[in-house]
């Protein structure tokens, strides 16, 4: 796929419309009710090879307090003053090392709502390669990337059930030979692949 074309599926309402707002099973409608959701962004850095296009996606260190060993788009909290889009870059480079001025921001997909109270803002960049990154350790794990025909094959994603503190739960997650992709990240990559496949 084309730099050109994901501009234009994310530029496009028709497009968009195959996709929609997600949200964790495990999140307390009260947050949502009395509005104490917490805004968060997370930057989707597409890596426009000619031949194979890539996302780029994060382990998260195993010793962090929250989603450690967890797959994730870089991101986190917004700051008071900024948009989703800075919020979105300036983790990027501290997460990864990715410089602000590279990814063209070429649109947003519908917001998730996680089960630890966030308000999730996914903002698309395209990063042309070469990939110059330098993930930090103290929050990164690994950066890797994740083809793009895989995230447009709509038979990759497959719904899975599993127990979590005591109640049966649906989850999407994305096929790949060393990682779980699942959670926030998955439901995010699903409603990308919606968009582009649109």
């Amino acid at each position: 796929m084309r730099p050109s074309e994901i501009i234009a599926r994310l530029r496009d309402a028709e497009a968009l419309a195959q996709a929609a707002p997600t949200q964790s099973d495990l999140l307390d409608p009260a947050l949502v009710a009395e509005g104490r959701l917490r805004e968060a962004a997370v930057l989707i850095p597409i890596v426009t090879y000619p031949e194979r296009p890539a996302v780029l996606l994060t382990l998260r260190a195993a010793h962090l307090n929250a989603h450690s060993g967890q797959v994730a788009f870089p991101g986190g909290r917004i700051e008071p003053g900024e948009t989703p889009e800075a919020a979105a870059l300036r983790e990027a480079a501290e997460e990864v090392g990715l410089d602000p001025r590279i990814p063209e921001i070429v649109g947003r997909l519908p917001e998730h709502l996680t089960g630890t109270g966030f308000r999730v803002t996914p903002v698309v960049g395209l990063v042309p390669p070469p990939l110059a990154i330098a993930p930090d350790p103290a929050e990164v794990e690994l950066a890797f990337e994740y083809p793009l025909d895989v995230v447009l094959d709509p038979e990759a994603p497959r719904r899975e059930r599993a127990e979590f503190r005591g109640r049966a739960r649906e989850f999407w997650v994305w096929p790949h030979p060393r990682h779980t992709i699942w959670g926030a990240t998955a439901a995010m990559l699903v409603n990308l692949a919606r968009v582009l496949r649109a």
